[in-house]
């Protein structure tokens, strides 16, 4: 009983791996979906902004270049070195007009760029000295540390995407941006390449590359979304065929320790009744011998329940005992004949037809002792629930998947929906003086040789039972028939 207890306890506090699976996956697999998905398109959109901004500089510094070489200006000087004016006059080694004019071609391309929104150029002191905002010419910016940035760092182009910054003196553009606009910061150096003269700062929207960068921001996140609920219900599938395998394995566990436990008891009983049963048997056959007439019936009464006790036991041992693990290809249609002709005395005192259809079969899988066993149980079963006559009929047929199915028929009473529900527990049963163990032992030994079981019954119409059967292969059968 104590052995019970513990097999009740560890069955209710089983882990239920598929509820939280379900739940941690979950939540797991859609935090790295969000934190690949956001870093996915913020690559996107940095490594996009970053190759619009290297190109747009690269343009800048070849137009300088150019409109130097152009005005024939010597080589010490730069368009960088040409753009701040305001103190023109001391800079009189150079012709006035050349620098006028190479700095006006310069921003005359600046301004007509494509998708521009507004070109500004800052002096070492962070005045505006150009911008195609007039109103912002002569501006001096403070604290802006990305445009202090680019003067004292030697990177060639500075970018950055994003929306418009009411408080920024810089972004007084003449006219709002449609979508989120792109912010680039070139500098201008020196002959040398050390020293940032000027600073040149572009705002572009460029529709075609926002477009782009929101479709792709759209195909990463529906990639994303998708990849992460084919891994969850990929994942999922597999953890519950698992579960439900481990659920079956822990059943099947539960069942053994039980009939483990059933089975010491059981033997712990039959051990104690038999040695008083057969003394009981005895004394009563020899009381049988010189008792008077009106004492036979009772001591009869005793015999025939002595016997009916001792067959309680050996039916309680044989259904608890562990099956043997071997496997054999069993002829299911000399066995069926092997049992029916057991029982033909039986069948005939019960007026009872048998209709038996077995065509040529190949061999199944099961053991020749308890198949005949089993089926037994099923015939006497039959046979008792048509105590006043009727028909069996035993069809069997090869599957299209190859297995062997059996199906028995009978005529008898039936059974009510919560006697059919019940038939395959352990000790239950309908018949007067049964011990409920022939269902149970059909069961374990059909599992057991990887087969089913199934029974379906009515009130009054009558069961029937099919059994499956694994095929094992090999010559095939004979053909059977009773008439």
């Amino acid at each position: 009983m104590q052995m019970l207890k513990h097999i009740k306890i560890f069955a209710q506090g089983q882990f239920n791996l598929l509820h939280w699976f379900s739940l941690a996956s979950l939540f797991i697999i859609a935090a790295v979906a969000v934190g690949l998905g956001y870093t996915s398109t913020r690559l996107v959109v940095s490594e996009s902004v970053q190759r619009d901004g290297l190109l747009t500089a690269q343009f800048i510094h070849t137009i300088g270049a150019a409109e130097v070489r152009h005005v024939g200006m010597p080589p010490s000087q730069t368009i960088g070195s040409l753009l701040d004016i305001r103190d023109l006059s001391a800079q009189t080694e150079l012709d006035r007009d050349r620098i006028i004019a190479a700095r006006g071609e310069f921003l005359d391309h600046i301004q007509h760029l494509p998708d521009i929104l507004m070109a500004t150029v800052y002096a070492r002191d962070r005045t505006i000295i150009w911008s195609t905002n007039p109103a912002l010419i002569g501006v001096r910016i403070e604290g802006d540390e990305d445009l202090d940035e680019s003067f004292e760092s030697k990177v060639q182009v500075s970018s950055e995407y994003h929306k418009t910054d009411e408080d920024r003196q810089e972004q007084k553009f003449l006219r709002q941006p449609k979508y989120l606009f792109i912010e680039h910061y070139i500098p201008m150096f020196d002959a040398t390449g050390d020293k940032v003269l000027a600073t040149v700062e572009i705002y572009k929207e460029p529709q075609d590359l926002v477009l782009r960068i929101q479709r792709g921001f759209k195909l990463i996140w529906v990639a994303t979304i998708l990849g992460g609920c084919l891994i969850y219900f990929g994942l999922f599938w597999i953890v519950r065929r698992a579960a439900r395998m481990l659920q079956a394995q822990q059943k099947q566990l539960i069942t053994s320790e039980t009939f483990v436990a059933l089975g010491e008891m059981s033997s712990a009983v039959a051990h104690s009744l038999r040695n008083p049963l057969a003394t009981i048997r005895s004394s009563a056959e020899l009381a049988q011998e010189i008792s008077s007439e009106p004492a036979q019936k009772n001591i009869s009464d005793i015999i025939s329940q002595v016997d009916r006790m001792s067959r309680w036991v050996r039916e309680l041992l044989v259904s608890l005992q562990p099956l043997n693990s071997d496997s054999e290809a069993v002829d299911l249609g000399l066995a069926i004949e092997e049992v029916a002709q057991a029982f033909d005395q039986q069948i005939k005192r019960a007026d009872v037809r048998v209709h038996l259809s077995i065509p040529t079969l190949p061999p199944i899988i099961s053991q020749h002792m308890h198949l005949v066993q089993i089926l037994n149980s099923l015939f006497a079963n039959a046979l008792e629930a048509m105590a006043d006559g009727g028909v069996l009929t035993i069809e069997v047929e090869l599957l299209a998947d190859g297995h062997v199915q059996m199906t028995l028929t009978d005529t008898g009473k039936g059974m009510t929906r919560q006697q059919e529900r019940m038939a395959f527990k352990p000790f239950f049963t309908t018949k007067q003086g049964g011990l409920g163990v022939g269902l149970m032992l059909v069961k374990r030994v059909m599992e057991r040789f990887n087969g089913s079981v199934s029974l379906t019954s009515r009130e009054q119409e009558g069961t029937q039972i099919s059994l499956i059967f694994k095929v094992a292969g090999g010559d095939r059968g004979t053909q059977y028939s009773i008439g």
